[in-house]
């Protein structure tokens, strides 16, 4: 009997669906899995009807993170200088899976039913909306083992939920529950267990309903603002808005829009 592929990929209206699917491994993140997920990426990126990639999860564990009795087995021994770590988390392939995602035009979203852990982590980061279930729970445990989550679990965690939370989570090795992680900015919104996945595919929807060029204009403006002074993060609006503005496509939705006030419809 053949073992069931380690992620499954499917397609609800306009929206690409990833779930993870090795519930009996606690869904620890293989390279068989990255290859689909890298595909599905793609997919989504360069198939225009698709407007929202959702990755979720199935089984007591969102996910433990990276499949460390994989990586042993692959790997060609401890590496005996600095340059060689520093080279070889460079080009693993999930940096290049969460850079690619953060930089495509289009919204990723995830969602946690449960413990979501080390390398798994990492990914949602590079996504650009996470809900929780009350039940889901977040944790870096690298530091069980002298080091730091090697890709994007600190800059990245850093740039959404600042040094003071980064230190509870990385320096003091704490998890936070799903509530915690909302006040912290690590999630967006926290949901019931019961109508979890409603929820979400609700959300999913709303999203997909969005104008896909302001959505793409906005993941690049918000990114380029995070990391410029007001000043010059005010010039990134600017020049946002002018490339839109002229455009018949803004035209279109702005009479779309008044035409729903004239007809007494609000926001």
């Amino acid at each position: 009997m053949s073992e069931e592929p380690h992620m499954l990929v499917d397609v609800v209206d306009n929206i690409i669906v990833a779930t993870f699917n090795r519930p009996e491994k606690l869904n620890a993140i293989s390279s068989q899995m990255l290859e689909i997920l890298e595909a599905a990426v793609h997919r989504f990126r360069d198939t225009p009807e698709l407007k929202v990639m959702l990755i979720k999860s199935k089984g007591r564990y969102f996910s433990a993170g990276a499949d460390l009795k994989q990586g042993n087995a692959e790997s060609r021994g401890m590496p005996t200088r600095g340059s060689e770590v520093r080279e070889s988390h460079r080009r693993l392939p999930m940096r290049r899976i969460w850079d690619e995602m953060e930089g495509i035009e289009k919204p990723f979203v995830v969602a946690h039913h449960a413990r979501c852990v080390g390398g798994s982590l990492e990914m949602s980061l590079s996504c650009d909306f996470r809900l929780a279930a009350a039940s889901a729970s977040y944790a870096f445990p690298e530091a069980k083992f002298g080091i730091l989550p090697a890709t994007n679990g600190v800059s990245r965690l850093v740039r959404l939920i600042g040094p003071h939370w980064a230190r509870y989570m990385i320096m003091a090795n704490i998890p936070l529950e799903a509530e915690e992680a909302r006040i912290a900015g690590l999630v967006h919104k926290v949901f019931p267990d019961e109508s979890f996945e409603q929820d979400v595919m609700g959300f999913c929807r709303h999203l997909a309903m969005q104008d896909g060029e302001l959505v793409g204009a906005a993941k690049v403006a918000i990114e380029l603002c995070a990391d410029l002074p007001a000043h010059q993060a005010a010039s990134v609006e600017r020049l946002v808005n002018s490339s839109i503005m002229t455009t018949p496509h803004y035209e279109q939705l702005m009479k779309a829009h008044l035409g729903n006030i004239g007809k007494g419809k609000g926001y």
